[in-house]
């Protein structure tokens, strides 16, 4: 799938530049072209990637302090000079754009949904949310922005693609450790998602491609991902259970929004040496995540790779319901409330929160 990614506010910008590093290194050419976005100037300092600083007259290129209310009040306000710095990158060959978001900062929390509502309305191709919500540990503060910021972004794009930050986090890491491990884990899994069906080593027997993306992404809400890999064997009949056991990792203990498992659709991408690839070993695997997922939408495929090992990805969709996001919900709440902000019982509810616009 060729990609288009702005990253909005501090985490999304090292995000964004993360992606387009994997993707180069890689040599996928799925992503074609990068831009960070940001309300404070040392922000953008050390990004290779380009870059555009809004809210200058409002903020003087200090950031907006964690308020995401202005965050979005900017990006609204500065929607036409953000669509400026994209003219000519988003292109026709371009199939999707990502904005790439930290939910609980204000620059991104806020700024991300404003954007995708404003990319919607100029561009007839799906605009999709990276976002990541913050742990645990974090704040409240970023809690109660990122409750918000997570049911606003689900209204505004066509599917949030949500990673959990204590999903993917060491338990020993130290803050800037923990960061870094997620940054990785979201340029390898999000970049092999992009680049299925772009750049493949071989001839695969059922190729994934971006109409298999976009279609399991079609009915909107919030998605999660999930990773796993094994070494395989030189013959691909031997490869059935390996194939099988790897994509039982990947969605019990790997997903960017753990425990949420019950979807609407999914998709299985198989990555693999095409010669080490069992057509059986795939099927079986997308039968299982089937009844695990309990949805009768399971597209499969596999990603030719140069590579000794074999590895599932997989991506589920219309997990909204799930335990984990009404779990963080809750913490949400319950941060706005010891804040002392005025809300409504219900806000941080799936139904009945309040969106930032």
């Amino acid at each position: 799938m060729k990609v288009v990614l702005i990253g909005v506010g501090q985490a999304g910008g090292k995000v964004t530049q993360s992606l387009a590093q994997f993707d180069y290194d890689m040599g996928f050419n799925a992503v074609r072209g990068a831009l960070a976005v940001n309300t404070a100037r040392a922000d953008l300092q050390n990004l290779d990637i380009d870059t555009a600083l809004i809210g200058q007259d409002r903020v003087k290129g200090h950031g907006v302090g964690g308020d995401n209310e202005l965050g979005a009040q900017i990006m609204q306000e500065n929607a036409t000079e953000v669509l400026d710095e994209l003219d000519g990158r988003i292109t026709t060959e371009a199939e999707a754009i990502v904005v790439v978001a930290g939910l609980g900062g204000g620059t991104g929390s806020g700024g991300a949904p404003m954007l995708a509502r404003e990319l919607k309305r100029i561009y007839e191709k799906p605009v999709y949310v990276l976002g990541i919500l913050p742990g645990r540990d974090e704040g409240g503060l970023y809690q109660a922005n990122a409750g918000r910021s997570l049911k606003t972004a689900a209204r505004e794009a066509d599917s949030l693609l949500l990673v959990d930050n204590d999903a993917w986090r060491g338990s020993g890491d130290s803050v800037a450790a923990g960061f870094e491990r997620v940054n990785d884990a979201i340029s390898q899994r999000v970049g092999l998602l992009f680049a299925s069906g772009e750049a493949v080593e071989g001839v695969g027997e059922s190729v994934v491609d971006s109409s298999e993306i976009i279609n399991t992404l079609r009915g909107g809400g919030i998605a999660s991902i999930g990773y796993a890999s094994a070494e395989a064997s030189e013959d691909a009949g031997e490869n059935v259970n390996t194939i099988t056991s790897v994509t039982r990792n990947a969605l019990l203990t790997s997903m960017s929004l753990p425990n949420a498992v019950k979807a609407d659709s999914a998709l299985l991408v198989v990555a693999g040496d095409p010669e080490r690839l069992s057509r059986k070993g795939i099927e079986r695997a997308r039968r299982w995540v089937e009844d695990e997922t309990g949805s009768m939408e399971v597209r499969g495929g596999d990603f030719p790779l140069g590579s000794d090992k074999v590895a599932s990805l997989i991506v589920l969709s219309g997990v909204e319901r799930s335990k984990r996001v009404n779990e963080f919900m809750d913490r949400a709440k319950e941060a706005a409330n010891s804040q002392g902000a005025t809300t409504d019982p219900d806000e941080f509810t799936n139904d009945e929160l309040d969106g930032l616009f």
